[in-house]
């Protein structure tokens, strides 16, 4: 068999997306899943549906010890349970990992698995829901960055993306990948947890004005908290996080209400991830994101009451801390 071009860990959404493209365009592509998830993808292949439709076999590795090389590695999974899996990984031969993982902690335990040489940042504004029958509804597709951290580009990062890309889920190299993994998730950080407490889907509670306030708030602390560790964070997101710290609250509101009603004229079915994990039963990635930056920010000795407040509820509402009763 050829040798492994990108192996992915997780069959989930965006990772069943980027797998089924990939080996359309002709890449030899193997996904690491388990139990239910890979007995249906060995079975059935990885069915896209919405912005492409195809179906296509990929190779399935239940155990992650048995994958000893591959050019790529992309990191797939909901970040709970991600240091276990990366240390089982026993790769002998490996060009380069990143992880589309929510958070820039994913970029410190993907280097003490494989090395800070071999760790790309990435992040993606790509959006997909796996459905109850095992088909991938792919309902976003903006941009996968890449690049050298904690910044710059390369050669290898160039080919990536490119491979990426031409396989039609569209992808760039960026040479401030650091900062803009940050503006995403001063951004993202707002919308997990309005996603968790409103149970809505991402146009209705973007265009609450209450709502939006909330948001606005978060932001503004996650922009500090990236500013106290040195990182400039820019308009180059889901959500302008610069001109939201900057701006009156009015006027903050009115962007992200804007932004609402494009999700609800263009994507009016999009729902975030962490909302689709609580409707499945499936453990939220609190401890690992909103957790992460209240580690990072009482590290800098800078309190942030607005988040810390949300982290509460929304682990307090974690399916994996309530589990449905008999």
């Amino acid at each position: 068999m050829r040798g492994i071009d990108y192996a992915i860990v997780g069959a989930g959404a965006i990772g069943s997306v980027l797998a089924a493209h990939l080996a359309r365009a002709g890449h030899e592509v193997a996904v690491l899943a388990r139990g239910t998830r890979a007995a249906q993808v060995e079975r059935d292949g990885l069915t896209i549906d919405g912005l492409a439709t195809f179906t296509v076999p990929v190779r399935v590795v239940r155990d992650p010890a048995a994958l000893r090389a591959a050019r790529v590695l992309i990191v797939a999974t909901k970040t709970p349970g991600t240091a276990a899996t990366l240390a089982s990984l026993q790769l002998e031969t490996l060009e380069a990992a990143f992880s589309i993982q929510n958070g820039p902690g994913k970029n410190e335990l993907l280097a003490a698995a494989v090395g800070r040489d071999r760790t790309l940042g990435a992040l993606a504004n790509t959006s997909a829901e796996l459905l109850p029958d095992g088909a991938v509804l792919f309902t976003r597709n903006v941009n996968v960055f890449i690049g050298e951290l904690p910044e710059g580009t390369s050669d290898r990062v160039r080919r990536i993306a490119g491979e990426i890309d031409a396989s039609g889920v569209r992808a760039a190299q960026t040479p401030q990948v650091l900062a803009l993994e940050w503006s995403k998730f001063c951004a993202w950080t707002g919308l997990m947890a309005l996603s968790v407490t409103t149970r809505r889907p991402t146009w209705a509670f973007l265009v609450d004005a209450d709502a939006a306030l909330v948001i606005v708030r978060v932001v503004r602390e996650m922009v500090r908290l990236a500013d106290r560790l040195g990182i400039a964070v820019s308009d180059a997101s889901v959500l302008p996080v610069a001109s939201i710290a900057r701006s009156p609250d009015r006027d903050a509101v009115a962007s992200i209400v804007a932004i609402g009603e494009g999700y609800r004229r263009d994507a009016a079915g999009h729902r975030m991830s962490s909302l689709q994990d609580v409707d499945a039963g499936r453990p939220l990635e609190v401890h690992e994101t909103l957790g992460y930056a209240l580690e990072r920010a009482a590290g800098v000795g800078l309190e942030l009451p607005v988040l810390q407040t949300l982290y509460g509820v929304v682990a307090a509402l974690d399916p994996a801390r309530n589990p449905p009763g008999p």
